[in-house]
């Protein structure tokens, strides 16, 4: 891939395997949004805006082209790992599509990346995901950036995901503004938990798959299905597997006699998952 700035711009070109309606549309990330059609110099496409790690970001996509609407030092200290830019999709989509189901599902959404997200993020993201469905999911994490982070964007009016620190002293009360419901009783929780250094997040990172399961079932209201989401979405453990619902109906449909998808479950997980659920 070739990255370069021009126009106040990052290009990213020849971006094989990437495509951001795949990206952000594939139920691994939440505060990412189409922000609507563009036509600049002749070409057309996509555009998607959010924020990650207190930044924002306005990113979209032409033929083999990325367009990052930030400053080089930003791309690079955020925006290049949170993409996943340096590693060889190509190699993990070829390698899942000796699957015939999986063939299938990987022609549908080539462009799937698995995202490294901030870990704390995550973690309260799909915390807030239990027993819910996406648009709910995203306004709730909305209200909880907009009441209790800071703000990063004033010409967007964007706040970044509020730190465990500034949730850590809220109360309940405090959190009937995000409409969570039984989930606000579990953010506080793992804020208060994380903050005060009894639960570290970074330790995962060195951590086996079991190891980072055990550990983030610690916290109340995490099982299974949470901490494999965190472990694939923020540590980028591609073994990690979440099953919901819809994975569940997957396996029950197309593997009754058993599946192993090896060291990019993870990735094979997405492809399944954003196949079937959009066609059916």
């Amino acid at each position: 891939m070739n990255i370069y700035e021009s126009q106040n711009k990052i290009i990213a070109e020849n971006s094989e395997n990437f495509n951001l309606r795949d990206i952000f549309e594939c139920g691994q990330c939440f505060r990412f949004n189409k922000s609507g059609e563009f036509n600049k110099s002749g070409e057309t496409g996509e555009s998607y805006e959010g924020a990650a790690y207190g930044k924002f970001l306005r990113v979209y996509q032409k033929d083999n082209k990325i367009y990052f609407e930030t400053t080089f030092e930003d791309f690079n200290n955020i925006w290049r790992n949170f993409f996943d830019l340096d590693t060889d999709y190509k190699k993990i989509f070829e390698s899942l599509r000796r699957d015939e189901t999986l063939k299938k599902a990987s022609d549908f959404c080539p462009g799937i990346r698995i995202l490294k997200q901030e870990p704390f993020e995550c973690l309260i993201s799909f915390i807030i995901s239990q027993n819910n469905n996406i648009p709910r999911i995203k306004k709730i994490i909305e209200r909880l950036c907009a009441n209790f982070g800071a703000k990063i964007d004033d010409a967007n009016n964007k706040y970044a995901f509020p730190r465990a620190s500034e949730l850590a002293g809220l109360s309940s009360d405090d959190l009937e503004i995000i409409k969570a419901g039984f989930r606000s009783e579990y953010i506080l929780e793992a804020a208060k938990r994380i903050n005060s250094g009894e639960i570290n997040l970074d330790l995962i990172y060195n951590l086996s798959l079991s190891e980072g399961t055990e550990y983030l079932k610690k916290l109340k209201g995490v099982g299974d299905k949470i901490s494999a989401c965190v472990l694939l979405f923020a540590y980028n453990k591609l073994d990690s597997f979440p099953v919901d619902v819809w994975i569940k109906k997957i396996l029950e449909k197309y593997y009754a006699g058993g599946y192993d998808f090896g060291e990019y479950a993870g990735v094979a997980n997405s492809y399944l998952f954003y196949y079937e659920r959009s066609n059916n």
